[in-house]
């Protein structure tokens, strides 16, 4: 089945929900016209449903191969690469200055969609690429920015993010590759790096590794990591690529998922390179300090960050296409009488329980984009805002939001994947009918760029209990605004909405002052809710956005809109939201507020 970018629906969302027209009055955000990011937004749909798209089957078929040091990627990829870069697509949301076309990120966001919704396993390369652009940008010198960012905005030389080792996975302090300083000021770097994403391939010239390591004088712990680019060809003054560096790839996994997208094994001097030793005789790969010595973590967590809610968009895209897919089978497949009784066989769309899961699934990808875009839109605040309290303000709605869209949208999209398999019946075990694959793609989405567990110890640690919630609770007197305008409702739909959200910030307001009440004195006990903590947060601030949705729709009918239909279903979008997934919220934020003792009650021997 092909895919069909949801241009009408992202366009609403920026439009309605998102603010469009407040990102477009920021300063260096006055290209963002409706015109423009309506025109940006069907020209991405263009190129991702005609040319990327249809490599995802492939690559699921035909995965990229490795052979001697060199790997292969799926056939057709270095193609569509090349015309994704010549669009200029890597370079939406970067600055001009390098090459970029300067867009807002809430202009960048449904891009990031679309092409992770195309082809997940195609979109990681770009993803990779981005985060370390914006590395880059926050703590490379001028000199660095200038040679390696351009290139890579190009498309002719792409980036990947090296931290993860064997024994040291989301425990960063554990890192043991080395850096051992030159006298040219290059270091030398030696160690392994394991689940390198796009760590080798063949669709760019040159791939620039920014890797986490230690200098013999660091600190213990993860106050002594140091941030190094690591080129795969080191680059002349003149911008022409030079000596093949020691960094070589010496296997790639066999995964569960995104088969098509190479996550490598990384050697760091290995003696394959020419560019020999070091000053003494020192191994390993030319490696270039970013930034300070021993604030390498500091300067990842800009990539990282990046890279999370990226992934949070990964799991929106991944919904979408499953969710597409399963609509389609629905309407084609014949199978059993209307319970209400018919003539003869009808398509399953018709049965109550298949038209459930598909507004589920719906449900849970309106509220997920909608939460993300929003998200966006408090980014563009938070970089470009004249007034720097207003500035602060955005930042830290979006910083609250990272966790949140990354963990709940990751996690939703397993379910929407799982219920696409569900509708297809037995037909969705088997691989060709396609459903399979989304699942599969899914499973590493709330695991990679940190588990969901990561993001609630995020968001319940350094998000509320940092500050005492202020900023939760600050989020939470948005939700009641909403509530306020959904008072006095005459239509019946949004009553129930405004009911199910009244309940949902209730139940978010009490979940936020037990975190913040009890980090500090019964910490193992707060924590021992944290994923429900997120998860609950997902569920009442998705369905704020649904309240939000079906208020500016009702509002966009009584104004005569001549889109009744589309306008008439994200109300009803909104009202199964409401009823179906934002009434879980009082039973969720009593497990956090006295469910620790299940968790916590048996001995490890128990087990």
């Amino acid at each position: 089945m092909s895919y069909f970018a949801p241009v009408k629906d992202m366009m609403f969302v920026i439009n309605e929900l998102a603010g469009l027209d407040e990102v477009a009055r920021l300063p260096g955000c006055e290209d963002a016209t409706p015109e423009t990011v309506e025109a940006v937004i069907e020209e991405c749909a263009k190129l991702v449903q005609e040319t990327i798209a249809p490599l995802n089957w492939t690559g699921d078929l035909k995965p990229s191969s490795l052979s001697d040091g060199v790997v292969t990627t799926t056939p057709g990829f270095k193609e569509a690469f090349g015309q994704y870069a010549a669009g200029g697509w890597q370079g939406v949301q970067h600055p001009p200055e390098f090459g970029g076309q300067g867009l807002p990120k809430l202009v960048g966001t449904p891009c990031i969609e679309m092409l992770n919704a195309a082809n997940m396993s195609f979109a990681l390369c770009p993803l990779l690429t981005d985060g370390a652009i914006e590395a880059l940008l926050t703590a490379g010198s001028q000199e660095q920015q200038e040679c390696y960012i351009p290139p890579m905005i190009e498309g002719r030389w792409t980036g990947t993010m090296n931290l993860t080792e064997s024994q040291a996975g989301s425990d960063l302090s554990m890192v043991r590759t080395k850096a051992v300083g030159q006298p040219d000021g290059s270091y030398r770097i030696t160690g392994q790096k394991v689940f390198i994403t796009y760590g080798e391939h063949d669709m760019a010239e040159n791939i620039v590794h920014l890797v986490l390591a230690r200098t013999p004088e660091a600190p213990e712990g993860v106050k002594g990591i140091s941030l190094f680019i690591v080129p795969k060809f080191l680059v002349n003054r003149d911008g022409s690529l030079g000596a093949r560096n020691d960094v070589w790839c010496s296997s790639i996994e066999h995964k569960l998922g995104i088969k098509a997208s190479p996550t490598a094994v990384l050697i760091f001097g290995d003696g394959k390179g020419d560019v020999g030793t070091g000053e003494g005789g020192a191994p390993g790969a030319v490696g270039y300090l970013v930034g300070q010595e021993n604030r390498g973590l500091e300067y990842m967590f800009v990539m990282m960050n990046a890279a999370r809610f990226a992934v949070g968009m990964q799991g929106v895209a991944i919904a979408d296409r499953a969710y597409q897919k399963a609509v389609a089978y629905a309407r084609d497949r014949v199978q059993s009488r209307d319970v209400a009784g018919s003539s003869g066989p009808v398509s399953i769309i018709h049965h109550p329980d298949v038209r459930r899961m598909l507004m589920t699934m719906r449900a849970l990808t309106e509220g997920a984009r909608s939460l993300a875009y929003v998200a966006a839109a408090a980014s563009d605040a938070g970089h470009y805002a004249a007034d720097p309290e207003v500035r602060k303000q955005n930042m830290a709605f979006y910083e609250f939001l990272v966790p949140i869209v990354k963990g709940w949208s990751t996690e939703m999209s397993l379910e929407a994947a799982s219920l696409g398999v569900q509708v297809h019946g037995g037909m969705g075990f088997i691989e060709e009918t396609g459903a399979a694959q989304f699942y599969r793609d899914a499973r590493i989405l709330t695991i990679y760029e940190g588990t969901t567990a990561i993001q609630a110890n995020d968001l319940v640690g350094r998000k509320t209990a940092r500050d005492g919630g202020a900023v939760a609770r600050a989020v939470i007197e948005q939700v009641r605004t909403t509530e306020r305008a959904l008072d006095g409702a005459r239509s019946g739909d949004l009553a129930a909405v405004r009911n199910a959200l009244a309940a949902g910030s209730s139940a978010l307001e009490q979940a936020v002052a037990y975190v913040a009440g009890h980090a500090k004195t019964d910490v193992r006990e707060v924590f021992a809710g944290s994923v429900p903590y997120l998860r609950l947060c997902g569920i009442v601030l998705c369905g704020w956005q649904m309240a939000r949705a079906a208020l500016a729709a009702n509002r966009l009918l009584e104004e005569g809109s001549a889109d009744a239909a589309f306008l008439q279903a994200k109300i009803a979008t909104a009202r199964f939201y409401a009823d179906h997934i934002l009434s879980l919220a009082p039973g969720i934020s009593a497990s956090i507020v006295e469910g620790a003792s299940g968790v916590l009650a048996m001995s490890e021997d128990q087990f």
